[in-house]
């Protein structure tokens, strides 16, 4: 299993909608995949489920969420199993490490999108997660158990997830800060992936990562210095490897008007053409993984997936489904049939963009 983590320090590129398309496509060429919503904002568990679903989730776990032990105490042993039979969120799981009460016994069951492919909902609650494993992270270098049980619980949380579906992948979507969660979620992934609008913004969110991951390191390196080897197996074995990057939602031109390469307005191109060249100085060699530099100079997926799709994803995420399944999905609504109808190629073609990015995704993975 490999966890792979989508992050770029600069909001609004189009991360959700990426990263509910590649799991998707991940899922369609074969692999069994996990999205784990650790973004507080909740954006995946949005696209992914209904507004019901996500409130038949939420209700039922607020007293917990506002006091896990208290309100563990005021249910029997068969109410709290029962609660737990059903998907619960992220901040749900991870609560009682949170209040530093006894860790639960067994796992809420994810929420299945397809037969391999399930999601575990994020909670707009995660920040009282964050405050706590920023709290408690000094005391990771001293070996105290509860800063560490802290540190480590998401890529603990995926792994014994992982012991029960045996997934190939699990995908952890972020916020765009470089915050203490943030830093724990980066630091024990396997990879990450860069999207990156071609624009001024993205080329300095790059420039943040690096200067984060080159701090990270540091602490990650320290931490296993002063750790006994007992204490050490709860973390990643090695740091975080960036495993390339992908333009997103840039400008398409079509026709005369496609005067470079990528095909993409004048001013996005002159971005786009920064953006390796922003990579290589910011984030250090010995964190990438070893393949060939014009292939990482290169969009994942040789620009699959560069150009904007307009209105598409926000269809998408109203119907709760890859844009390429839309045409066929049967329960449109009567305003949005002729629209969706009448570009059926476009969105279908989108099927198999994705799926070449998947691919390389899996191949660059393999590396790791």
């Amino acid at each position: 299993m490999k966890i792979l983590s989508i992050f770029n320090n600069k909001g609004g590129v189009g991360k959700t909608t990426l990263t509910y398309h590649l799991a998707h496509a991940l899922a369609e060429c074969g692999k069994k995949v996990l999205m784990i919503d650790l973004d507080p904002q909740c954006n995946l568990t949005i696209y992914s489920l209904s507004e019901e679903n996500i409130a038949n989730i939420w209700l039922p776990e607020d007293k917990f969420v506002d006091d896990f032990k208290s309100a563990r105490g005021a249910v029997t042993e068969s109410q709290f199993d029962e609660l737990i039979k059903s998907t619960r969120s992220v901040h749900f799981s991870l609560k009682p490490i949170e209040d530093g009460t006894e860790e639960l016994k067994s796992l809420p069951p994810p929420a299945v999108l397809k037969q391999n492919l399930h999601i575990i909902p994020g909670r707009l609650t995660l920040h009282m997660f964050e405050s706590k494993v920023s709290e408690r992270f000094s005391s990771v270098y001293s070996g105290d158990p509860l800063a560490i049980r802290t540190a480590t619980s998401v890529r603990s949380l995926a792994e014994e997830y992982t012991k029960i579906h045996k997934y190939d992948i699990v995908i952890l979507d972020t916020s765009p800060s470089l915050g203490a969660l943030n830093r724990n979620i980066l630091s024990q992934a396997d990879a990450f992936l860069i999207p990156a609008n071609p624009d001024l913004f993205s080329l300095y969110g790059i420039r943040n990562i690096g200067s984060a991951l080159a701090l990270w390191k540091r602490q990650y390196d320290s931490i296993f210095t002063l750790l006994s080897d007992v204490k050490r197996h709860n973390f990643s074995e090695k740091f975080v490897r960036f495993i390339g990057y992908t333009l997103y939602n840039a400008k398409k031109l079509q026709g005369a008007k496609s005067t470079n390469d990528l095909g993409i307005a004048k001013a996005h191109y002159n971005y786009a053409n920064k953006i390796p060249d922003t990579i290589f100085s910011e984030i250090p060699k010995s964190q990438m993984i070893e393949i060939d530099e014009n292939r990482l100079r290169e969009s994942i997926g040789s620009g699959s997936i560069i150009h904007g799709h307009n209105t598409l994803p926000s269809m998408a995420q109203k119907y709760h489904l890859p844009m390429w399944e839309l045409p066929s999905c049967g329960n449109l609504d009567s305003g949005d049939v002729s629209t969706i109808s009448g570009n059926r190629k476009i969105y279908e073609a989108t099927k198999e963009s994705y799926q070449t990015f998947a691919r390389d995704v899996i191949d660059r993975l393999m590396v790791v």
